[in-house]
C-alpha cells in the first residue's frame, strides 16, 4: 500500500479527532518521526504532536493508511515517496504556506524521535540544516510568477529527497549496520 490517501480525508480524519495541525503538518511529522527511527505505531498522532492523551486513529482511517503509506513509501527502493501539502490547485502563497509547514513538523517529528544528536553522514547534516532553513522560510516571497511556481516545484522535489536521505542514514543505515555485525 503506497497511495496516500487525499488531503481532504486526512483533513476531515485530523478534526473529527481534534487534532490541530493541518494534513502538510501531520505528514511533515509522521516523516520527521520515522526519518528519525520513530516506532510505526497505529497512534502516532501522539507520538509525534508529543501529546499522549491523543485518541489513535481507527484502523481503516484516512490517518492510519496515512502512517501505512508513509512507511511503504519510506521504504520504497524506487524512491516513490510523496508528500502531503494541499490541492494542486490551492493558489501558490497556500501551496508554499504548506510546504514550509511540512518541513516545521518534519523537523519537530525528527527531533522527538532521534532525541540526542542522530550520526548522520555530511550530506545528511547539510539536509537538515536546509530543511531549518526552509522551515523559518516565508511564502510573502512568492507570487504567481512561472518562475516561482518552478521554483516551489524544485523546493518539494529537494524536501522529498532530504527527507529520504535523512531516513536512509538514520534507519536504513543503522539497518545495514546491524546486518553486518
Amino acid at each position: 500500500m503506497t497511495d496516500l490517501p487525499a488531503v481532504n480525508d486526512i483533513l476531515q480524519a485530523s478534526q473529527s479527532l481534534g487534532l490541530g495541525a493541518s494534513p502538510a503538518e501531520l505528514h511533515g511529522g509522521l516523516c520527521g518521526w520515522l526519518a528519525a527511527g520513530g516506532a510505526d505505531v497505529p497512534a502516532w498522532p501522539a507520538k509525534v504532536l508529543a501529546d499522549d492523551g491523543l485518541p489513535s486513529p481507527e484502523p481503516g482511517s484516512a490517518l492510519d493508511l496515512l502512517r501505512q503509506a508513509t512507511v511503504a513509501q519510506l521504504e520504497d527502493r524506487d524512491f516513490a515517496f510523496e508528500l502531503v501539502l494541499v490541492d494542486a490547485a490551492e493558489p501558490l502563497q497556500a501551496r508554499t504556506d504548506a510546504l514550509f509547514e511540512w518541513c516545521r513538523a518534519f523537523l519537530g517529528g525528527f527531533g522527538l524521535a532521534s532525541g540526542k544528536r542522530p550520526a548522520l553522514s555530511e550530506e545528511g547534516e547539510e539536509a537538515l540544516q536546509d530543511l531549518a532553513r526552509l522551515a523559518q522560510a516565508s511564502s510573502d516571497e512568492f507570487d504567481s510568477a512561472d518562475e516561482d511556481e518552478d521554483a516551489l516545484s524544485e523546493i518539494e522535489e529537494f524536501v522529498r529527497v532530504a527527507a529520504l536521505l535523512l531516513h536512509g542514514d538514520c534507519v536504513m543505515g543503522s539497518r545495514h549496520r546491524q546486518s553486518l555485525n
